[in-house]
């Protein structure tokens, strides 16, 4: 077994661009030896960043011959008359090397078995690796120099080994050898004599290529660092993934900055911090202290300018944002709900303050109807909290730190004298801020938040732009999400389906889409529970709309997914095919002539809907037998049409029994 070793250098990769590029060779690897029938043990892909490396291991040294039958003319083309082969025929055994005892006709066709000759890995790592490699795609690819080829930065060496021999490449302009580079500081010449002594060679030039490896390191160091000041570093996964690839060879460093920004909001200075300089944030005993880390791509023990450097940045940032902060609360936060008259919230959609006055109706109307389940539920703070969510918007530091939209509202309605209500509200009305980050835990925000989000999806489908493909204006799918997680786990008993159907009727443009925004919720919700639930019984339990009780149909998807009853399903399925069309009329027992007709009707009036849907199930099951008794004695399509269609009647009664629960033909 063989392993080979490809890395390219280059010059700094965009960080963005590295994981992609991981992802890209990886797939790229795996489908040029599975279409080439090459068999190997394992790929692993490994960057900085500047460099890209691919290891394949346990690669066999020649692909096997292949037998294959190959079909040519048809056999009155390429024989003549006397049995001789034409100019076709020949044509075709000269082109496969063949004879003509090599070949015979079949389905009244020329055929002939050829074997095709196995290649040395060699070679076809040779015609395929630049291919793959010059495949790759990115944002911002550029020419560089003379080339016409694009990629995302310069490449400055190339390494191409198969065990202990190079195979020569060549990708845009360079060509292969066995020399790699070190980190800048370091030794710049590292022969690599063996694909498994790369790593090692790497290291002990200070580059860990294992960028998982890399992510590890930087969280050891970064918490050992944080231990010897008692505290513990902050850091998010972009975070760490960004450091990840920015650094070869991550070492910590420990700065100060002036204890006074830390009278700014937290998370400004910690937004400054994570997100703009790509530095971890400190906390000692759960509070923020004047001191980050910076995790440098650094050689050395000499770190006085290195944070030197970084301080005088982040001062420069911070002093930004106290002067905003000292700008903006010089009024209070009410004072700028005017100014959204001025910010446009989406064409032909008003502004951000047309936005907030449906805002305030729509959340008015929401916790008027949940208010009876809901002791805490203060009517005035909910309409405080959307008169109030988005006038951060107009302020200078949100201007400036758009990522902080609701966390700077909150703070400044504080400074402003809200209640802790209204200002838990204004921050968590945007939550859930990702698919995995946490949902609004107050009541104002989770029903601010619910009203915004639908407001939203239903301004984009009004204004006909519902996402499409990898399209997705102003968010809606993430905003669906949002709606449905806050609702689930909030426990919130509400009808979506009529907060639709209000915030359309809101909207300066009027468009009847409410059965398409509401397809597209249930879809988002599907697609959401699809990886705790089978999505056949997701589909099955939607025969009601589940947006009228979403945590109601939640608790009928738990139960029909533990359904082990093949009479019930065998039963459900065979009226729904009797049932090409429901009847609307009522059932008369006058009509009935079996007795099998009379039990059915009495066993299905026996059942009671309830929200007790695991005795619901066990009665639908003790009706199993009466149900088989009725096919077994009655025939439904009697000749007597008054006959037939009060039997109809009775089976469309039974049918509404089993789609209380779930629509049984979809599972």
């Amino acid at each position: 077994m063989s392993i080979y070793l490809l890395e390219v250098g280059t010059e700094e990769l965009p960080y963005k661009f590295i994981p992609q590029a991981i992802e890209q060779l990886n797939d790229g690897f795996t489908n040029f030896l599975n279409d080439n029938k090459v068999k190997f043990l394992d790929i692993k892909v490994y960057a900085t960043p500047r460099r890209l490396a691919v290891i394949v291991d346990g690669l066999e040294s020649q692909t096997a011959d292949e037998e294959k039958i190959v079909k040519g003319p048809i056999a009155t083309v390429a024989y003549d008359e006397n049995g001789n082969l034409t100019k076709a025929g020949e044509g075709f055994a000269r082109k496969n090397n063949l004879t003509k005892d090599d070949l015979f006709v079949q389905d009244n066709y020329l055929h002939a078995k050829i074997v095709v000759k196995g290649k040395s890995i060699s070679e076809l790592l040779k015609e395929n690796v630049p291919s793959i490699f010059k495949k790759l795609q990115g944002a911002h690819f550029m020419r560089w120099g003379y080339n016409d080829e694009k990629f995302s930065r310069p490449i400055k060496w190339i390494v191409s080994i198969l065990d202990n021999q190079e195979v020569k490449i060549k990708i845009i302009d360079k060509e292969s050898s066995n020399v790699s580079r070190g980190h800048r500081f370091s030794e710049q010449n590292i022969v690599i004599d063996n694909p498994n002594n790369y790593k090692e060679l790497l290291r002990k030039a200070y580059v860990i290529v294992d960028q998982d490896e890399r992510k590890q390191i930087i969280v050891n160091k970064a918490k050992e660092a944080a231990s010897t000041l008692g505290a513990e570093p902050y850091y998010t996964d972009d975070l760490l993934e960004e450091v990840t690839f920015i650094t070869e060879y991550p070492v910590p460093a420990i700065c100060e900055f002036d204890p006074r920004y830390l009278d700014i909001p937290e998370e400004v200075t910690v937004t400054v911090m994570a997100v703009h300089q790509r530095y971890f944030a400190l906390y000692k005993n759960g509070k923020l202290i004047n001191k980050f880390i910076t995790m440098t791509n650094y050689i050395g023990d000499e770190f006085e300018n290195i944070a030197a450097g970084n301080v005088r940045v982040i001062k420069a940032r911070l002093d930004d944002a106290v002067f905003f902060f000292n700008e903006d609360t010089k009024k209070p936060l009410a004072d700028y709900v005017e100014s959204l008259k001025g910010v446009t919230f989406q064409k032909g959609m008003g502004t951000m303050f047309d936005k907030t006055q449906r805002l305030i109706k729509l959340s008015k109307s929401i916790a008027t109807d949940i208010k009876e389940g809901h002791s805490e539920l203060d009517l005035e703070s909910v309409e405080r909290t959307a008169q109030l969510c988005k006038a951060d918007l107009t302020t200078n530091l949100v201007f400036e730190f758009t990522e902080l939209q609701g966390f700077i509202g909150a703070d400044y309605a504080k400074v402003s004298g809200e209640n802790d209500k209204v200002v838990q509200g204004i921050k968590e009305h945007y939550f859930p801020i990702n698919a995995e980050s946490e949902t609004a835990t107050g009541i104002e925000g989770q029903i601010v938040g619910i009203a915004d989000k639908i407001d939203t999806v239903c301004a984009v489908f009004a204004g006909g732009k519902k996402p499409t493909g990898s399209s997705d204006p102003l968010g809606v799918r993430r905003a669906a999400l949002g709606v449905i997680r806050t609702v689930l786990d909030a426990g919130l008993k509400i009808d979506i389906d009529k907060y639709i159907k209000e915030a359309l009727k809101l909207l300066p443009v009027q468009k009847d889409c409410a059965s398409e925004v509401n397809e597209f919720f249930v879809q988002r919700m599907i697609i959401l529970l699809n990886e705790k639930y089978n999505k056949s019984v997701l589909e099955a339990c939607a025969v009601k709309n589940p947006l009228h009780d979403i945590n109601d149909y939640v608790k009928r998807v738990q139960i029909v997914k533990d359904l082990n009853s093949a009479q019930l399903l065998e039963n459900a399925n065979r009226v729904i095919r009797i049932l090409k069309d429901s009847s609307s009329v009522d059932v008369n027992e006058a009509l009935f002539v079996e007795n099998a007709e009379k039990d059915l009707y009495n066993a299905v009036k026996g059942i009671s809907e309830t929200n007790d849907y695991r005795l619901y199930l066990a009665e639908l099951e003790k009706l199993n037998p009466v149900v088989e008794k009725f096919f077994d004695d009655v025939l439904v399509m009697d000749k007597d049409d008054k006959i037939k269609q009060n039997r109809i009647a009775l089976l469309t009664l039974l049918r509404n029994r089993y789609d209380y629960l779930a629509d049984f033909s979809k599972i």
